[in-house]
């Protein structure tokens, strides 16, 4: 594995590509609300990308760009991904994790993600690219909402083996 490194300019249409590949969505992407993570190879390929968004008052952190390259999966890698981005939301003092996810959530369970009311979602990240995106579209009526509480990041043991690496940034 190779670094975890912050998102910056030049790295846009990288992740752009990634994620429209991973079909996730892009809105946002550029906005100082959104942090984003990606992992290149040492060829320097997108692997991995990572993030969230804040509300408005920081207290409640959309999970966002969680994704991994089709060729490195089955490996753990999209769950140290989630678990770096909640572990960064918690440090920036997000108390409450959201995310949207149709087809994942046998995947975001090992996370400690529960169904949420997509409402209650949609009230607190209302000035979310994601929420506003959804809103305008209408696909917000589609999405299923997850949540948890970020107050016990503990993570299952070889996540925490693993985070080190990510953390760390080293290759």
């Amino acid at each position: 594995m190779h670094e975890l490194v912050r998102l910056q300019s030049t790295d846009a249409a990288d992740l752009h590509d990634f994620l429209t590949r991973a079909d996730l969505t892009l809105s946002g992407l550029d906005a100082p609300s959104v942090r984003l993570w990606l992992l290149r190879d040492r060829d320097g390929r997108v692997q991995g990308s990572t993030g969230f968004e804040l509300s408005g008052d920081g207290r409640h952190a959309l999970v966002r760009s969680v994704a991994v390259d089709p060729d490195r999966r089955g490996q753990g890698l999209g769950l140290r991904l989630a678990q770096f981005a909640l572990t960064q939301a918690r440090r920036e003092s997000a108390e409450r994790a959201w995310l949207f996810s149709r087809r994942s959530g046998p995947f975001w369970r090992r996370l400690g993600f529960e169904p949420a009311d997509r409402a209650v979602m949609a009230e607190v990240l209302a000035g979310t690219h994601q929420v506003k995106l959804f809103r305008r579209t209408g696909q917000l009526e589609d999405e299923v909402a997850w949540s948890r509480a970020l107050d016990d990041l503990s993570a299952p043991e070889e996540l925490l083996r693993e985070r080190a690496t990510l953390d760390a940034g080293t290759p």
